[in-house]
């Protein structure tokens, strides 16, 4: 979509909807999900949320920028096969170019581009113009230093953190797509000052095949990564309850100064992932548990293949960001005719089941207690655990 921090009462000039329109069509090009980005934008401009907020121009990420993380040897190749369009490049195997992430012609410039819309919206955080920044294109989170990964050529989200490391001391990420937030993880795995905590899918022969509850860290960062493995059919209030438990304890531990949270929108019911259960209403309760912290926070989006659910989503959360209810039915707008037949905002579960069985989610939450209560950890954080991680709403 674009990236904008939030404000309210902010009335957009000819020139910045220039601006955004510009984004939006680069974003457009990724050929997993096309158009994705416009029809996230024009739903959420349909529903008049545009001039609530301080839409930002955002800068494309130079190379130095993209070197804070990724390897010089990568970004290089990946800048010579998007000139050339070369998806056979013999050297692209090697750095994860193929298949799930071809090298299609301009891809450099997309990715340059996304990066570049996450660092300006932590920038915003950190110049204090806001308090939450979005970058609903963004959220790209399995990209390594040197290897393109699940349609991710650059890890926007580990580019923003360490934009924000530049002010904030402890950076909290909470990953809420479908998928394993695999590299931000192993990208932050070594160092006590970003904490990771991430919501996903896990099951055998599931992409990207890590997140289980034993992945922890290493070395300094050990117990500063936290993973909740989560099986098919899982709905709105089992994954609230869990999240809320999670990001209780972990927020009471780490203290965190900044948040980013990546709100991939795979999770929602009618994702060809066919995987989770989940409705904008549920993820919803997840942002708002966040917002109640105050902290700066830097909103990025991630997975969703259903273009129109994705739409609807991240809509749907703009508004809880901005505190406004959002009529059920869909305004009249460019895209109206892809939300048939019912044309309303809201999403119904399926009658999928729920594999997450009681006792083995408790299982998970018990080991995770005692991860972060080890006795390896600095005594500021083990003194800040609470008490029973145990459900009292009938898991």
């Amino acid at each position: 979509m674009h990236s904008f921090p939030s404000d309210t009462n902010v009335r957009l000039s000819a020139a910045q909807l220039s601006k955004l329109a510009e984004y939006v069509a680069l974003c457009d090009s990724l050929c997993k999900v096309p158009k994705r980005a416009s029809m996230v934008h024009s739903l959420i401009e349909a529903y008049s949320l545009l001039d609530q907020m301080k839409i930002v121009k955002p800068k494309v990420a130079s190379m130095e920028e993209m070197a804070s993380f990724h390897t010089d040897a990568y970004l290089q190749h990946l800048q010579k096969v998007s000139e050339e369009g070369d998806d056979d490049h013999p050297e692209s195997v090697e750095y994860g170019l193929g298949y799930d992430c071809p090298a299609t012609e301009g891809i450099f410039d997309y990715a340059a581009a996304v990066g570049g819309a996450t660092i300006t919206a932590a920038q915003c955080l950190l110049d204090g113009k806001c308090k939450v920044a979005i970058n609903w294109p963004g959220g790209w989170h399995h990209a390594k230093k040197d290897e393109a990964s699940g349609f991710c050529y650059l890890n926007d989200a580990v580019l923003g953190i360490l934009r924000l490391r530049q002010k904030f001391d402890r950076i909290l990420y909470i990953d809420l797509d479908l998928h394993h937030g695999d590299g931000v993880e192993d990208a932050f795995s070594f160092t006590s000052k970003v904490m990771t905590v991430s919501l996903h899918k896990f099951s055998p022969g599931f992409f990207p095949g890590t997140g289980d509850v034993t992945d922890v860290g290493l070395g300094k960062g050990r117990y500063y990564s936290v993973n909740v493995p989560i099986q098919d059919g899982i709905q709105d209030e089992k994954y609230y309850q869990i999240c809320e438990t999670v990001l209780k304890e972990v927020y009471a531990a780490f203290n965190p100064d900044a948040v980013v949270l990546q709100l991939g929108a795979d999770t929602i019911a009618g994702d060809p992932m066919c995987s989770f259960n989940m409705t904008p209403e549920g993820v919803g309760k997840c942002l708002k548990y966040v917002l109640q912290w105050q902290l700066a926070t830097l909103i990025l989006g991630g997975g969703g293949y259903n273009l129109a659910n994705t739409a609807r989503c991240w809509t749907y959360l703009t508004g809880v960001i901005l505190g406004r209810t959002l009529s059920s039915e869909i305004p009249d707008h460019e895209f109206f005719t892809e939300y048939g037949p019912d044309y309303v905002l809201e999403i119904t579960p399926s009658c999928r089941p729920d594999r997450n069985e009681p006792q083995r989610i408790q299982e998970i939450l018990n080991s995770i207690k005692g991860e972060l209560s080890t006795p390896s950890q600095p005594c500021w954080f083990r003194g800040r655990l609470m008490a029973s991680w145990s459900f009292q709403r009938g898991l």
